[in-house]
Formats: C-alpha cells, sequence, structure tokens
C-alpha cells in the first residue's frame, strides 16, 4: 500500500505542475498567461524530475507499468492496483489545480474558447487523424520507455530524475507538435475524467473517442515495442 500510495501522490503531484502550468498560461489574470508552450513543456520536465527525486521507486504512468509487467518486473494484478492508483491521482491532482485556479476559470468562461479549456486538462491532436495521432503517441511513448529504461541503468545519484527530466524536455520539444505527447494514460485519462466531472460552465465534450484510442491505447503498444527493442537490441 505504501507504494500504492506514492504511485497516487507521485501521479497527483506531476498533474499538478502539468496542468497546472497549462491553467497558468490559458486563462486570463494568471500572472504568467501566454508564457507559450516552451515554458509549459520546461515546466512538465523540471516537474516530473522533482517528483522522481521525492518518489524514485514509482512508474508514474500505466504504460511503464505494463512494459514492468511484460519484462517479468510485476505481476498482471500489481499492473492493474498501480495503474488504478496513477489514475486516481491524475484525477486528484487536476482537482487541486482547478481549485487553486478557480477564480481564472471564472474569469475565462465565454471569454476562451471551451475545447482550450478542455486542452488544459487533457491532450489533443494539432490534426485530428486518429491513425497518425495514434502512431505519434505509440512512437512518443516508445521514445520515453526505451529512454528511461537506458537511463535507470546510470547508478550515478541524481541521474535518474534528471535524465528522465531531460528526456521529458527534448520529446515535447521534438516530437509534441502533433498531440501533446500524453505518453501516459494517467497523465491525459485521469484530468479529462476530472474535466468531464468538474463544474466548468459552457464545457465541451470530453472526447472520450480520441482519449481513449490514442493516449489511452496507444502508449501500451509503445510499451510493447520498448520491451522488445530494449531486450533483444540493447540487452537490458
Amino acid at each position: 500500500m505504501h507504494q500504492l500510495f506514492a504511485e497516487l501522490m507521485g501521479t497527483a503531484l506531476m498533474i499538478v505542475f502539468g496542468v497546472g502550468v497549462h491553467a497558468d498560461t490559458v486563462l486570463n489574470d494568471t500572472k504568467y498567461h501566454g508564457s507559450g508552450h516552451l515554458f509549459a513543456i520546461t515546466t512538465w520536465a523540471f516537474g516530473i524530475s522533482i517528483v522522481l527525486f521525492i518518489f524514485p521507486t514509482i512508474c508514474l504512468n500505466p504504460a511503464m507499468a505494463f512494459a514492468q509487467f511484460l519484462l517479468g518486473n510485476m505481476t498482471f494484478i500489481r499492473f492493474i492496483e498501480v495503474s488504478v492508483f496513477e489514475l486516481a491521482g491524475g484525477v486528484i491532482g487536476a482537482v487541486i489545480v482547478y481549485i487553486m485556479y478557480a477564480d481564472q476559470f471564472k474569469h475565462s468562461y465565454d471569454k476562451i474558447d471551451p475545447v482550450v479549456i478542455r486542452n488544459i486538462f487533457s491532450t489533443g491532436p494539432g490534426v485530428r487523424d486518429l491513425p497518425r495521432n495514434f502512431f505519434v503517441e505509440f512512437f512518443d511513448t516508445f521514445i520515453f520507455l526505451t529512454g528511461i529504461m537506458v537511463i535507470v541503468t546510470i547508478k550515478t545519484p541524481g541521474i535518474m530524475p534528471i535524465g528522465i527530466g531531460l528526456l521529458v524536455w527534448a520529446i515535447g520539444m521534438g516530437l509534441g507538435g502533433p498531440t501533446g505527447f500524453a505518453m501516459n494514460q494517467a497523465r491525459d485519462l485521469g484530468p479529462r475524467i476530472a474535466f468531464a466531472i468538474l463544474p466548468l460552465k459552457n464545457k465541451a465534450a470530453a472526447d472520450w473517442q480520441y482519449g481513449l484510442i490514442v493516449p489511452g491505447i496507444a502508449p501500451f503498444f509503445g510499451a510493447v515495442a520498448s520491451v522488445l527493442f530494449a531486450k533483444f537490441y540493447l540487452g537490458l
């Protein structure tokens, strides 16, 4: 239970940083309104590093948990438990952000496109093309999980959180434009659930079709490819 609650708290904190920075850059009457995607992606990267300094043994990501199951490091039941706690953490983190930015949400109703407000919580494509969007999320996750598997083999203290943060930053800058680089069901579906239940005015549809197909399923395929590459090419 200690490990499962670490997954919940770590995922919630990751979402507080990530969804929080999107609220900060998108909503009216924030200190950093309009700061842009470099600001947001850097916050995601640094935030994940901080989470991993605090909780260094967690997956933070059902796709990574699935990879650990495929590698034999986790039972299937444990994978399900970890994923549920991570999704719950994603919901909790998004609700915390909503509470923190409640005044800014009120000042943005009828002034900011409802889809843009939805995208504070969850990812969305620049161009909606589900097969291509699926491939992008698959490939991003493949790079992400493979990079993590290599980074964690380096035993120098502090390298793992910093290295994974830099990996997130690089993927976000180079590969994140088409879909918003979820690579993680808890990152997308947790806040998407929160968006669906929160009392937001003039709310856009949660777009479950996209959410379940692209950030929901594609990362699992990325996990399979990453495990195969790491095991049979890298010899990890």
